[in-house]
């Protein structure tokens, strides 16, 4: 596999998703970024780190898409970001909620390859 080099809005928009408390979106990351790079690029950043697992993708209720942390061990083998995501209705932050892990049964007819469970409310804060 060809190795990717670091630049310095990769190690930016990694570093602003590993210090954040809630998922961000694009916009949120490029108003962050104070003009550092273009749109296009932050796109682009964001899919490779997704590619990387380095970070996940959450879909909140609205469709929109923002971008969380992994907490994961890094290995070889492959895995599931399979925790509930918390969507605030006020505040409409998205938070990983690591510790819970939903449980469903599927028949073995199907295969799972992601899942994506969001849970909606008023976080603590807007409570």
């Amino acid at each position: 596999m060809k190795q990717k080099r670091n630049t310095i809005a990769k190690t930016k928009i990694l570093d602003l998703i590993n210090t954040a408390e809630v998922a961000l979106s694009h916009a949120e990351i490029e108003t962050l970024l104070d003009g550092l790079c273009n749109r296009v690029t932050i796109y682009r950043v964001l899919d490779r780190l997704v590619e990387e697992d380095l970070i996940h993708k959450v879909v909140n209720l609205e469709g929109g898409v923002k971008y969380a942390k992994c907490h994961h061990a890094h290995t070889d083998s492959a895995h599931l970001h399979n925790h509930i995501h918390f969507n605030c209705e006020k505040c409409h932050q998205v938070t990983c909620l690591e510790e819970i892990e939903p449980r469903f049964q599927l028949s073995d007819q199907y295969q799972v390859n992601e899942v994506n469970f969001v849970v909606s409310g008023l976080c603590p804060a807007c409570k």
